[in-house]
């Protein structure tokens, strides 16, 4: 028998440890240090008080200015309670504890103090079940409260979650995690930094349970554990990551382990493994130190590095992953050398960098097949008992009916044309702010109804300056500091300058916060009027006396402002965003630049470069890229920014993508400013069995020149073999409550047909719809025929009318009973990726592609297919009551 000697079974080592963390804390924050450490003042417990050092150990330094002392304390007390109440509390290790427990943070999301909210909610539900009931019983909690949807990078609190009803798989499983810790469950959030297959990236949840750790799909709750939609694709990752705050010592992998972090590798539990050596050398062969070895991935037009180790003294790092194939780069001193690598086909790759030369950028075209890990089956898992089924289709039900009775509480169409009318406001503007709003919408109407009489338009002008994302977690007094402390700064600026950039609060994806009135009154009359006049000065300021912190590389430029000022520290994207809000609280317009993420302001009459002292030069030389694609042959797409195409600027040896819109095609309509540089434009289509055909087109931009880059793709003819066949006489019942065969509901000139079962609300069936609707114009161009077919699963769920007026035109919705799957869907391999199920028909009836669950990009892999099979219409029968 174990004897505890310490609190938490803390070691003399790791206690010592912890409090050289909070020693280096304390330097960082400088004078602020009394202030922010000062709950340690209060009466604490021992086991308060160390469970408080850990949580200020490994915050990340961002949280110890934005998050008070007394909420860190509340969080604490209110875990330690929790453990000492649930069943279970105790037989959790302390080590597990500490790092999956304790900690407050789970993603960048804000901070807030809902533990014991959770815990008041989920209490009395999870105290007769076992830890692995308890598990399921607080996902089905976490699908009453949201629903998946896409949306921007920012990650919403759990609260803010709630609070909207809906957000993306990394909001869903920061809610989940949250829910689990909340019951004294260890947790954590696992994800795929990017697919291999198809282009996007996952997130989902790990919950440990009496020794083992199981997994779930947060807030799609199944039946059993280790089961969910994003299996399969799991199967054919490359990574799985999660991010572990303090020294963590388990079993699982590691990937990288700094004095802050850990990150794990979790893929062993998912997909099959391998792990591969890279050797790191100069030109007379001896082993390069410190050098970055990128293993990166191709996924959204770009190689995306999903791992960056460091070699050691030999030399070398060691990766684990999938058979798949990365493009492995490793860079030192501005020096790099890159390799294709088939993992499948190699376990060791040499890089030799000569140390010696001029860094030079290749040239040409370089052309690159980049093939995922194929499909393999999984373990076949007995079948549920109807009971089993039964229970879980009506706890699904119930859960939604509870988050849609939620949402019925949100302020109505009527009622915010009656504010409206009340404040003398368009409609539609006002509607459409109220929309994104969901929840947090009578906040947003007091707001309107506090500001509009005294400033007129001027209010709803800064709420329509936000993201959708901020309506739902923006309160009055963060807004009433933006409006009432920016519109005084208006003087002579037009509002294409002053409205998105001096009372905009919203820089990149920072938690917004009070700061124009503080920012003002943090400088002397003079000083302002010296930095209105020369805003270098105020760029030279922070350079000199603010600190490069980089102590948690996912939080980077997710703190707020105000909190990077008080803590006179903060990583380069916050020291950015930091510049550019004291620049918007004097009046002078400022932004990041929209393709470089670089701070900048306005003086002049231009846009100018700020030196922060960042890690690469400041440079205002600039010059343009045109790029030029021919007339398109048949089958070759539009050049789609991170669909099919990116350009990326060499910067120290390492490629760093531009930032425009996702999905912006309009890229030859004007040139694009950029600094001058070598350039890599990256094209890429992916093929059906998710490889993609890639291609780098180097370049390079000089001072004041224009260059012009054509565009071009690799071929990607495939042959459409005839793979099943659907019933023409299937019957489908319409919205309209009509009924017709197939054969019957098809009509026109034609040469192919989309058909899809899906399963409303679930985020493999919304991808496809918002695949769908962001087609919206080149499907109705098309006038591919689109069915979509509910209902397969005997239940009752429909689509949303805001759903159905996104989708195009041609789409009809009917439901049909769980025998109207062909043959080739019932295939072991089609049940297990779920639903969607996407097939393209030719003239025949005939299945020519299929793709089932979660598959990224498959509505345009079918209308590949669709206009291949039209480019062969002649050779097709009509579609007709024949069935011919």
């Amino acid at each position: 028998m174990s004897v505890q000697t310490s609190v938490f079974s803390l070691t003399p080592e790791e206690m010592n440890r912890i409090e050289d963390k909070l020693r280096i804390k304390k330097e960082l924050v400088g004078a602020r240090a009394d202030e922010i450490f000062s709950v340690f003042r209060e009466p604490l417990s021992e086991e308060e008080e160390w469970a408080l050092k850990f949580v200020y150990a490994y915050s990340p330094l961002q949280d110890l200015a934005d998050v008070p002392g007394a909420l860190f304390l509340s969080h604490v007390r209110s875990t330690l309670q929790i453990r000492r109440e649930v069943p279970w509390g105790q037989r959790v290790p302390d080590e597990l504890f500490l790092h999956f427990v304790l900690p407050c943070r789970v993603n960048t999301e804000n901070i807030e103090d809902c533990r014991g909210i959770f815990y008041e909610e989920l209490g009395q539900r999870i105290m007769p079940l076992t830890m692995a009931e308890a598990i399921l019983e607080a996902n089905y909690w976490c699908h009453e409260k949201a629903v998946y949807t896409g949306s921007d990078l920012r990650t919403v609190s759990p609260l803010t979650m709630i609070r909207s009803a809906k957000g993306r798989c990394g909001e869903e499983s920061t809610l989940a995690v949250t829910a689990l810790r909340s019951i004294g469950i260890p947790a954590r959030q696992v994800y795929t930094p990017r697919w291999a297959h198809c282009d996007d990236n996952h997130a989902w949840v790990e919950a440990w349970a009496d020794g083992i750790w199981y997994y779930i799909g947060a807030c799609e709750p199944e039946a059993r554990l280790n089961q969910g939609w994003f299996t399969p694709p799991a199967r054919r990752s490359m990574l799985m990551n999660t991010r572990v705050l303090g020294n963590y010592h388990g079993p699982e992998d590691v990937t990288l382990a700094t004095e802050w972090y850990t990150e794990l590798n979790l893929l062993e539990n998912y997909a099959p493994t391998r792990e591969v050596t890279v050797s790191v050398k100069d030109q007379t062969g001896a082993a390069v130190k410190g050098a970055a070895v990128r293993f990166e991935l191709y996924n959204m037009a770009e190689f995306y590095p999903i791992a960056e180790l460091v070699t050691e003294e030999d030399g070398q790092v060691v990766f684990k992953t999938g058979f798949g194939d990365l493009l492995i780069r490793a860079v030192f001193q501005g020096q790099w050398q890159e390799r294709k690598v088939t993992i499948a086909e190699t376990d060791r790759l040499e890089l030799v960098l000569d140390l010696q030369r001029q860094p030079k950028q290749e040239s040409g075209i370089v052309d690159y097949d980049m093939v995922p890990p194929s499909e393999t089956e999984g373990e076949n898992l007995p079948e549920l008992t109807e009971e089993a089924e039964s229970l879980h289709q009506q706890r699904l039900k119930e859960g939604a009916d509870i988050r849609k009775a939620f949402e019925a509480a949100f302020i109505t169409k009527r009622e915010s044309m009656n504010l409206s009318r009340q404040l003398g406001l368009p409609e539609a503007r006002v509607w459409d702010v109220m929309q994104k709003a969901r929840g947090n919408g009578q906040e947003i109407a007091e707001f309107l109804k506090e500001s509009t009489p005294e400033h007129g338009e001027w209010p709803l002008l800064l709420l329509e300056s936000l993201n959708s994302k901020d309506l739902i977690d923006t309160f009055r007094p963060v807004l009433h500091d933006h409006l009432n402390y920016s519109l005084p700064l208006r003087g002579m600026l037009p509002d294409t300058l002053f409205i998105p950039y001096v009372l905009c609060p919203r820089v990149s994806f920072e938690m917004l916060g009070e700061y124009k009135e503080p920012f003002q009154t943090a400088f002397t009359q003079e000083e302002k009027d010296e930095m209105v006049k020369n805003p270098s000065l105020l760029a030279a300021r922070l350079k000199e006396k603010y600190v490069h912190s980089e102590d948690l590389p996912n939080l980077k430029g997710k703190g707020t402002a105000a909190g990077t000022y008080r803590l006179m520290a903060g990583d380069e994207e916050s020291l950015a965003i930091l510049f550019v809000s004291i620049c918007r609280s004097l009046g002078i317009p400022s932004r990041l630049h929209p393709s470089e993420r670089k701070p900048q302001y306005w003086h002049g009459g231009s846009w100018i470069f700020a030196d922060l002292g960042g890690k690469e030069e400041v440079k205002q030389r600039t010059g343009t890229i045109r790029l030029e694609q021919k007339e398109a042959e048949r089958n070759t797409p539009v050049a789609s920014y991170y669909q099919n195409i990116s350009i990326a600027r060499l910067v120290q040896g390492k490629y760093v993508t531009l930032h425009f819109p996702y999905g912006e095609t309009k890229l030859f309509a004007e040139p694009l400013a950029a600094e001058e540089g070598f350039y890599r434009m990256t094209t890429g289509i992916r093929l059906k069995d998710g490889t993609v055909r890639s291609r780098f087109t180097y370049f390079e931009l000089k001072e004041g020149e224009e260059v012009r880059v054509t565009v071009t793709f690799r071929s990607t003819e495939e042959e459409i073999p005839v793979l099943g066949t659907v019933d023409q006489n299937m019957e489908l019942q319409w919205q309209d409550g009509s009924a017709a065969a197939l054969e019957h509901s098809l009509s026109g000139t034609a040469s192919s047909v989309l058909l899809s079962w899906i399963e409303p609300e679930r985020e493999p069936t919304m991808h496809l719809l918002k695949e769908l609707a962001d087609l919206r114009e080149e499907l109705a161009e098309r006038d591919v025929p689109i069915i979509l077919i509910t209902g397969s699963l005997g239940t009752s769920k429909k689509l949303k009318s805001e759903q159905q007026e996104m989708l195009p035109p041609q789409i009809r919705l009917g439901e049909a009973n769980a025998g109207s799957l062909p043959e080739l869907l019932r295939s072991s391999g089609a049940t297990e990726s779920g639903y969607p199920h996407l097939v393209v028909l030719d003239r025949s009836y005939r299945i020519r592609y299929v793709s089932s669950g979660y598959r990224i990009g498959a509505v345009k892999e079918a209308l590949q297919v669709s206009s291949q099979l039209n480019g062969q219409h002649s050779k097709e029968a009509d579609y007709g009551g024949d069935g011919k």
